[in-house]
């Protein structure tokens, strides 16, 4: 197949839809099929590039502090690329997926979407992130004006499949998670003199307010082991400043900074527990990253995340929010030392399933479907579908 991805940054590692974009393209060319992007940043081999949109300074630094820029369509780029290709994949809902769609559409070209950004991660940025009806508001905004123009919709988990059923959205949602590279596998390395000698606490995610890397700080405050917790906080956002500042009363202040891939398969590898305290996640792939490489979680049970389905058991949840509840956990993992080394093998068996190599052959499946039924066909050809099943409602 010949697959145009279609998304407004795709250059730098810095956020997870990004990283998603990447991987999915890489895994698509190495099972042979021929891969081109529409996107902003630097020329490159099969991508064409688009501007991104002007902003005023104030908009840009909010816009670049979660990692993210904004493409400016470019209806000539778009249509170069389109006519390049079997199916176009959209994975974000805004102006450029927007203009390519309608293109898309007049030149009868197959095409599927993403769904990658939660109402919540907008809101939680405004301080609005508990507002039921405004964030309804954005599920219906992104439902009319883009997604219900769609017979497929990738949801990278059920949860927020559930979320696109009770709003109204009408295609056919394909449950398939992003997948996990094959680099996160069990690995143990002896720590670095500055963490030897404490037990080290590992969170990865954008720096932002529904992420709550807050609570964790204040759970770490509350254990009675805080004179011996390292804590890692994994990314970058516009809460960097409000996180130091935050965790300069514990004994040893949190080391905040982006790591690149191969930095952070050593960081997972010399920490001792894994914990996601989100309010709001469509998936968390950090979070299997983790627990694949052998890291016991401890996730909030938010029912606005999808993350509290890879709990095992009780012992990997805490009331979301809560850093006393929290602290409680972090407490009993670190008293039982025998357990948790046991139930990191467990929970490395457990991320098997969500190989990145198998997740791709499924959205093959999916693209090859939208393919077929463009032709008229109610199956997909033989050479384009692929033998891997996945989860539809």
């Amino acid at each position: 197949m010949k697959i145009l991805l279609v998304l407004d940054q795709f250059d730098d590692d810095n956020n997870g839809t990004t990283m998603t974009a990447r991987r999915l393209a890489d895994t698509l060319t190495e099972h042979g099929h021929e891969v081109f992007v529409v996107s902003t940043g630097k020329p490159a081999k099969n991508k064409f590039v688009v501007p991104e949109i002007f902003m005023t300074p104030m908009v840009r630094h909010i816009i670049h502090g979660q990692g993210m820029t904004i493409a400016r369509a470019d209806k000539k780029v778009l249509t170069e690329a389109l006519l390049e290709v079997d199916v176009v994949h959209f994975i974000m809902p805004f102006g450029l997926s927007r203009a390519g769609l309608k293109i898309a559409q007049e030149l009868h070209i197959p095409h599927t979407a993403a769904f990658h950004v939660q109402p919540e991660n907008i809101t939680y940025t405004l301080n609005m992130g508990r507002m039921k009806q405004v964030n309804k508001g954005i599920y219906y905004m992104f439902r009319e004006s883009f997604y219900n123009q769609f017979t497929h919709i990738h949801c990278p988990s059920r949860f927020i499949a559930d979320q696109l059923k009770e709003n109204g959205y009408r295609a056919k949602l394909h449950v398939i998670s992003n997948g996990v590279d094959k680099d996160f596998v069990y690995r143990k390395l002896e720590k670095t003199p500055d963490l030897k000698d404490k037990f080290v606490i590992l969170m990865i995610g954008r720096l932002s307010n529904e992420k709550r890397q807050d609570v964790l700080i204040d759970a770490i405050k509350k254990s009675k082991y805080s004179d011996k917790i390292q804590l890692m906080l994994a990314g970058q956002g516009p809460k960097y400043k409000a996180l130091r500042r935050r965790g300069r009363r514990l004994a040893y202040p949190p080391k905040i900074r982006f790591y690149t891939h191969t930095e952070l398969l050593k960081v997972i590898a010399m920490s001792d527990l894994y914990v996601h305290a989100a309010d709001a996640e469509i998936e968390a792939i950090s979070c299997i990253e983790a627990f694949s490489s052998g890291l016991v979680p401890v996730i909030a049970n938010s029912p606005k995340s999808a993350t509290p389905q890879f709990a095992l058991d009780e012992r990997s949840l805490f009331k979301a929010g809560d850093s006393d509840d929290l602290a409680a956990h972090i407490d009993y993992w670190i008293e039982h030392e025998q357990e948790r080394r046991r139930m990191e093998h467990v929970y490395s068996e457990h991320g098997k399933q969500y190989s990145l190599d198998y997740c791709v052959r499924q959205m093959e499946a999916m693209f090859g479907q939208a393919i077929a039924e463009n032709r008229g066909s109610t199956s997909a050809d033989p050479d384009l579908e692929q033998p891997c099943p996945m989860e539809e409602f």
